[in-house]
């Protein structure tokens, strides 16, 4: 968790701790946490090292998977890990209220999202209730990813679902604008291989 009283992380020092920590996770070298002690620690106030934006997919653990504790990140999960304006709202707290150094949109391979969406695409399938909604917000990823031919589509659309919604929270918030303009926040993709459980950062 996070210390209060001593300086604030970077950016870059805060994506280095994620990295650090996904290597020991990835490594099974991963630190002994006393979660009973931290819950009490946790109740007062929150200082979290990174806001991210992740899938709600059960196998997606972001605490494990970066070998943090209570209170160490700011999670904003939905199907797809696409931005709402929900989200967007959520995110923009963490950046204003809690001065998070990091927002992380984090994708992950084998996602049910983008592959319902390539369906769509390539069978003009349907889906009944509210899941066309849900396509509807990742399926231009996969329109942007055939057309450049990848050997494998569904791991090009999620990173490219990555870049758009990175895009998306660089651009269209004055929030994080501001944050990202003074250095004291940076906005970055990730894709989580469920393969490999390793975290691999995804170009602009």
């Amino acid at each position: 968790m996070s210390d209060s009283s001593s300086t604030p992380p970077t950016p870059d020092e805060a994506l280095a701790e994620l990295l650090a920590g996904n290597e020991r996770y990835v490594n099974a070298s991963w630190e002994l946490r006393d979660y009973s002690a931290a819950r009490a620690a946790a109740a007062d106030a929150q200082n979290p090292l990174a806001a991210i934006l992740g899938c709600a997919d059960a196998r997606v653990a972001a605490e494990l998977i970066f070998d943090r504790g209570p209170g160490d990140l700011f999670m904003v999960r939905v199907a797809g890990n696409f931005l709402s304006e929900y989200g967007l709202a959520s995110l923009e707290f963490a950046v204003r209220f809690l001065q998070v150094p990091l927002l992380i949109v984090l994708g992950h391979t084998q996602c049910g999202a983008l592959t319902a969406a390539i369906k769509i695409v390539e069978e003009r399938s349907h889906l009944p209730g509210r899941l066309p909604y849900l396509i509807d917000a990742v399926e231009p990823a996969v329109h942007i990813a055939k057309e450049k031919h990848p050997p494998d589509l569904l791991r090009a659309a999620i990173e490219e679902n990555v870049r758009r919604q990175v895009q998306r929270l660089s651009t269209i918030s004055p929030i994080i604008d501001e944050a990202e303009a003074a250095g004291t926040t940076r906005v970055v993709g990730a894709v989580y291989e469920l393969e490999t459980g390793r975290v691999v950062l995804v170009d602009p």
